[in-house]
């Protein structure tokens, strides 16, 4: 972050710097080599400083689509970038992490994290228009769109590249896998919503949040919003289950090690988010309304 200039700020550094990312890497890609470990942490890394810059500020969303040129520009073009002049911060570490992933990706591998990774960039920029606009989103709207602005596809596109078992296209659109990924990217998001929610809600993003959506449309309080967001939880993870019990037939290794990939980023990103001062600074001091859980899932 440094040598990009994503950030420049001491404090900002310091802040980033106790919140240990690193640990996110190691929790939810416990199977990576050293390299690919690095990989991915660079990655999640990249994804929580565009989201403090971008996407958890007052941005406006025609400043996010300006911004858009160079980092497509470095994810479109798989040629050599070295006569480009690349200025945005962004788009230079993006450059950096884009060489690695070329450097052990096949090529459907490096077109499905370009793809998502795009995805997830032209949804920040609906987002911003929420902000803009001071528009809570639709449930309907705020379940699609929130599986691009969590960013999970992206992670979850860099799976199969640290299992060392590559998914083929036809793994990739195999119906249930498509399904298991639905699923477990509504766990992840759902949770971060959750877990953020004290961090957000006095602030310019709150709008963007499920237990907002919930309390704004279905009519709900603050506590009924956070079960209900619980149970819906509670039925994905039913339905993973069901998933991966089907895709054991398939009898394949790729298929069985992102699946498993997959259930690492659920159970990775709680322990993280639990333990990270980006989350737990949010809630000292406050009363916020706890989740009821139900204990047979």
């Amino acid at each position: 972050m440094v040598a990009s200039g994503m950030i420049d700020d001491p404090v900002e550094l310091a802040r980033y710097r106790e919140a240990n990312y690193g640990r996110l890497g190691a929790r939810t890609y416990p199977y990576a080599d050293h390299d690919m470990l690095r990989l991915v942490t660079d990655w999640c890394v990249w994804l929580f400083a565009f989201d403090d810059a971008f996407c958890e500020s007052d941005r406006r969303a025609a400043e996010i689509a300006r911004a858009l040129p160079q980092l497509l520009t470095v994810l479109d073009d798989v040629d050599d970038l070295a006569g480009v002049r690349v200025e945005n911060p962004f788009a230079r570490a993006m450059l950096d992490i884009k060489g690695r992933v070329i450097a052990s990706a096949n090529a459907d591998q490096l077109d499905r994290w370009r793809s998502v990774t795009k995805d997830y960039l032209f949804a920040q920029v609906w987002e911003a228009a929420n902000r803009e606009d001071a528009v809570v989103p639709t449930y309907g709207d705020y379940i699609f769109m929130r599986r691009r602005t969590g960013a999970m596809l992206t992670v979850f596109a860099l799976i199969d590249l640290a299992t060392g078992h590559p998914l083929t296209p036809d793994d990739w659109r195999h119906p249930d896998v498509r399904a298991i990924t639905e699923s477990a990217n509504d766990v992840v998001v759902w949770d971060n919503d959750l877990l953020s929610y004290a961090k957000e809600r006095h602030g310019v993003n709150s709008r963007n949040n499920l237990v907002s959506v919930l309390a704004r449309h279905r009519h709900r309080s603050i506590q009924h919003a956070m079960n209900h967001i619980g149970r819906m939880r509670d039925e994905a993870i039913l339905r993973m289950l069901v998933l991966r019990s089907e895709l054991e037939s398939l009898r394949s290794e790729a298929v069985t090690g992102y699946v498993r990939g997959l259930e690492h980023w659920i159970s990775g990103s709680i322990d993280y988010s639990l333990t990270s001062t980006r989350y737990t600074r949010a809630w000292q001091g406050t009363s916020a309304p706890r989740v009821i859980r139900h204990e047979r899932h």
